[in-house]
């Protein structure tokens, strides 16, 4: 179980998972994270199911898993009663199911995927029932059928043709043995091969692993030998007091003030959104507690007694020191976290250098180790440099000796020369060194030249039996190939005869397919015309059924004893409505009949005011251009009676009549909106003629359009007191 884990974390952390997981940290991982880790490595086989389980239903989950499993040939250990358990177990994320699983995905991940992809063609589909009845799928099954059985017996027929040429090559049978132990050896060096691979990760992550340990090794031996009992007694001490001050009064209280701060949240959350009049009613009761608090303190301030300055003074130390020690606590949780999260980076780099083929981050004994090397060979090296210094010295004295006998040897040369001059052969010392330098070259020349002509001649006899050897090499070969461009030339003609079947073949397809799709067409038209037959018969009888519950529900209403009831009824609700219109048409066929009757007069009556209209729109027109040339505010006065009259532009209204030596006083009232005129009685007590005067200037009236004005009369029978010109000059205004 051990060995299986711990594989399961190594495969993890490498790619593309990369999860950083140790042991502890993944046995303590729970049933989600379990499951959503087998469902990232189910995603990385099969990209379909990189999925979060969160989202889906534990029921989808299971069967997502278990279909993906039962694809890849998962066989889980044990009985019927075994696999009831392991599919319990995988909806509820146990550790005893999920590790196994993971164990045999990650061994075998290439694999998988390669079989995960190929399960998209090979799974056989499950096809709904409705489909398999239909008569076209059922057509189009049996044509496939039939043309897989075509093919199938073109392929048998191929390899009886295939097994009869190879019967007629020799050892044929032997031949076929061979190549089956080949395919086998082929197949066995890839499986070893594959193997090789593994063992050589697992023993890369083995030496890593053993590293690893060491250099922790090293380092607690270390710390062993660096330090005394006391003082790690005395270490030991200090980590437990600070770890028991962890456990007993930091974490409590980081743990009492978080879940204070959750409640406060929940009641929030719990609570119903608060406008912004809510929060100005707490904003101020907020405002009224810290009024009240800041009372209580000044009143605290004003009660202090002398007596309990020793106990603030000391209540103040305490708490300074207790921030400190808050504030020195979580550095040092911060400091170790920041350690720890140092570790594990450089864990990180130093397998990323391994991988790379780089050194290994130095501890600080091979540190130390490696300065005292260098120490070392900064001694060996400024020794190395005092010798080259001794040697430089040597040489330059070397060189200054060979100088000198240069020098004496051209002296020599001279002195030579002089006696070969002096006995009569000079060249001769010159002439005998040439003859001995070429005699030397040529030496050296000659034995080359041999050496040269006897590789040659065994390059000659090497090239001669390398090409007697190919030849015969070659010679079953080239038989072999005669046979094989024979085979191809019979393979080509059948392919052409094949190709021109398959042409054939495919333009008959291709007929029946235009015809089957023309027939398709007209089947799914045919198709939407019964559809909407069958939905406008639907609505039909939707339409039928209503009017068929209506009158139910009428019959039942007009057979019913209760009067409430019966006066629902739609015959009796009609036999009324009938009796209305029959009421009103009485009315209007008597108003009918009264129009009739005053047809004749009204549309005399109405000549008379088109008659009257025109005339009025004369006077109109007159008094408009008498209006342009007459002066404004003209008073006129005339046989008794006075008229004052003030024009307005727009506006005309004659405010006062006097006639005859009685008073009479009259208003008129021009109003724009509403174009019309009221005439205001005068005093009370006037004459009869008066009172025909009054009754005459009545009749007068005021045409208003728009802003304009005008105000008209009618001529007047006077009676008494008025003169034809003053009744004149009355009509005119």
């Amino acid at each position: 179980m051990g060995d299986q884990m711990q594989f399961i974390v190594e495969k993890l952390n490498q790619e593309p998972f990369r999860k950083n997981y140790n042991l502890i940290s993944f046995d303590s991982l729970e049933s989600l994270q379990l499951l959503q880790l087998l469902s990232d490595v189910l995603g990385e086989i099969d990209p379909k199911h990189a999925v979060n389980v969160r989202e889906e239903l534990p029921e989808q989950t299971a069967k997502r898993m278990l279909n993906i499993l039962g694809i890849l040939k998962y066989k889980p250990p044990g009985t019927v009663s075994d696999l009831s358990a392991f599919r319990q177990g995988l909806v509820t994320g146990s550790k005893a199911v999920i590790h196994p699983v993971l164990h045999w995905l990650l061994q075998r991940t290439n694999e998988l995927r390669t079989r995960a992809y190929l399960a998209r063609f090979l799974v056989k589909l499950e096809v709904p029932a409705e489909f398999l009845q239909d008569d076209t799928v059922a057509d189009f099954n049996k044509q496939d059928i039939s043309a897989m059985e075509e093919e199938k017996d073109q392929l048998a027929k191929r390899v009886e043709r295939l097994k009869k040429r190879v019967e007629t090559v020799q050892n044929h049978q032997r031949m076929l043995e061979i190549a089956r132990q080949l395919r086998l050896e082929k197949e066995r060096e890839e499986s070893l091969a594959q193997q090789k691979q593994e063992q050589k990760s697992q023993l890369f992550h083995a030496e890593q692993r053993l590293q690893r340990a060491q250099v922790q090794l090293k380092e607690m031996q270390l710390v062993v030998a660096d330090s005394k009992p006391e003082s790690l007694m005395k270490k030991l001490e200090e980590e437990k007091n600070f770890n028991s001050y962890l456990v007993t009064e930091k974490i409590p209280g980081e743990m009492e003030s978080k879940k204070t701060s959750v409640y406060y949240l929940e009641k929030v959350v719990a609570e119903p959104a608060m406008t912004q009049a809510d929060l100005t009613a707490l904003e101020s009761e907020l405002d009224e507690v810290n009024a009240q608090m800041n009372q209580l303190i000044e009143k605290r301030m004003i009660t202090y007694e002398p007596t309990d300055s020793k106990f603030s003074i000391y209540r103040q130390q305490a708490s300074i020191i207790s921030r400190k020690k808050e504030a020195k606590a979580e550095e040092l949780q911060a400091a170790k976290e920041e350690m720890s999260s140092l570790e594990k980076q450089m864990e990180q780099k130093s397998s990323q250098a391994h991988e790379l083929e780089g050194s290994e981050v130095l501890t600080e004994e091979e540190f130390k180790q490696y300065v005292s090397k260098l120490r070392s060979k900064n001694t060996l090296y400024k020794k190395k440099r005092l010798e080259i210094a001794e040697i430089t010295a040597e040489y330059g004295i070397l060189q200054r000796t060979e100088e000198l006998l240069r020098q004496r040897h051209e002296a020599v040369q001279q002195q030579l020369q002089a006696i070969e001059e002096k006995k009569g052969i000079s060249g001769y010392s010159y002439t005998q060194e040439e003859l001995e330098r070429v005699s030397a070259v040529k030496s050296e020349m000659d034995e080359v030249k041999g050496q040269t002509l006897d590789n040659m001649s065994e390059m000659v006899k090497k090239l001669n039996a390398m090409v007697t050897e190919k030849k015969a090499n070659l010679a079953p070969v080239i038989k072999e190939l005669r046979q094989l461009r024979q085979n191809c030339q019979e393979l080509t003609q059948e392919r052409d005869e094949k190709k021109i079947q398959y042409d054939s073949c495919m333009a008959g397809l291709e007929t029946n397919s235009s015809a089957l799709e023309q027939e398709v067409k007209g089947l799914l038209e045919e198709c939407a015309q019964e559809e909407s037959n069958y939905r406008y018969i639907n609505c039909v009888k939707r339409n039928l059924e209503i009017q068929l519950q209506r009158a139910k529900e009428e019959m039942k209403a007009y057979v019913s004893a209760d009067p409430q009831e019966r006066r629902r009824a739609l015959r009796d609700q009609y036999t009324r409505i009938i009796l209305e219109q029959e009421n009103l048409g009485k009315k209007l066929r008597e108003k009918q009949k009264v129009v009739r009757e005053s047809h004749g007069s009204n549309m005399k009556q109405m000549k008379m005011w088109q008659d009257f209209e025109q005339l009025m729109e004369c006077k109109r027109d007159c008094f408009l251009k008498q209006q342009n040339q007459a002066a404004i505010g003209q008073i006129i006065q005339e046989g008794g009676i006075t008229q004052t009259k003030r024009v307005i532009p727009g506006l005309e209204v004659i405010h006062g009549c006097r006639y005859g030596p009685g008073a009479l006083a009259s208003a008129l009232e021009c109003s724009p909106e509403l174009g019309a005129v009221r005439a205001l009685r005068g005093a009370p007590g006037l004459s009869q003629g008066h009172r025909d005067e009054q009754s005459a200037l009545q009749q007068k009236m005021l045409i208003c359009r728009g802003e304009n004005c005008l105000l008209l009369g009618l001529m007047p029978n006077w009676s008494n007191g008025a003169t034809k010109d003053e009744k004149h000059s009355l009509s005119m205004d």
